[in-house]
């Protein structure tokens, strides 16, 4: 579903991706943790289009973004992958002047030109599947952290994404409302939505992840499915992350 091929990227003199590759199957859900600064919410944001790489290509489906695609042959790209991938950021990024049913049917009426009738419908049917269908009149700010964000999970499952990326999704949020918004994560997981997320709650990767990327400085130092990672870590940071593992 998605490839990533000796990825590099640079901020300057700094290389925050060091000729990194991972692969996510259809249907899975692959988790990437490892210490800020690793490269984790860069390589999301480079799968999306929403940053440009100098190395290496990202493959989704049948979409193929090489790092040194001409200007024109990006734009293309990008927009045929943002078809089919879906986006959900730590901090909700809702559009504070629409109300909760209008960010989500958005994008499927101005992207996909969705019948505003059958957006309405299905904005509906996804609130209710976040636990949400009272709220859809009501606007961000009036709101908890926890509401934004499932909110934010609807919008982006509206485009009907063949794949999620999650950015520390509940990082922003208190206890009670991570727990809300993992709830609905680990619905999602279940249904068989391939996702690849970004975080720090160790406890929602062992719960409802099949494979585990754990990232220092930009590389990838150990990867695996979930159980045979975290029972027997080969690297340091890995087992460093494990003593502060909290369950969920």
């Amino acid at each position: 579903m998605i490839e990533v091929h000796r990825l590099r990227k640079r901020f300057g003199g700094l290389e925050v991706l060091c000729d990194l590759s991972l692969s996510v199957e259809k249907g899975e859900v692959s988790a990437i943790i490892g210490p800020s600064g690793g490269g984790k919410s860069t390589l999301l944001r480079c799968i999306n289009g929403l940053e440009s790489f100098d190395g290496g290509e990202i493959r989704v489906g049948n979409e193929r973004l090489a790092w040194d695609a001409t200007p024109g042959q990006r734009t293309a790209i990008v927009k045929a992958i943002r078809k089919k991938v879906g986006f959900v950021f730590q901090q909700f990024n809702l559009f504070p002047h629409l109300d909760v049913l209008c960010n989500v049917i958005e994008a499927p009426l101005r992207v996909l030109a969705k019948d505003r009738d059958e957006a309405v419908a299905d904005a509906e049917r996804l609130l209710e599947k976040v636990g949400l269908a009272s709220k859809k009149t009501a606007y961000s700010h009036q709101l908890s952290g926890g509401q934004q964000q499932r909110v934010a999970i609807a919008r982006a499952l509206a485009m009907s994404p063949e794949v999620l990326l999650l950015d520390e999704p509940t990082s922003a949020l208190d206890p009670v409302m991570a727990r809300e918004v993992m709830t609905v994560i680990a619905d999602l997981a279940t249904a068989g939505q391939t996702m690849i997320m970004a975080t720090h709650q160790l406890g929602l990767v062992r719960a409802i992840a099949d494979t585990v990327h754990v990232f220092v400085e930009g590389r990838r130092v150990e990867f695996g499915p979930v159980e045979t990672v975290f029972r027997s870590p080969e690297h340091e940071t890995t087992r460093s992350f494990l003593r502060n593992l909290a369950e969920w």
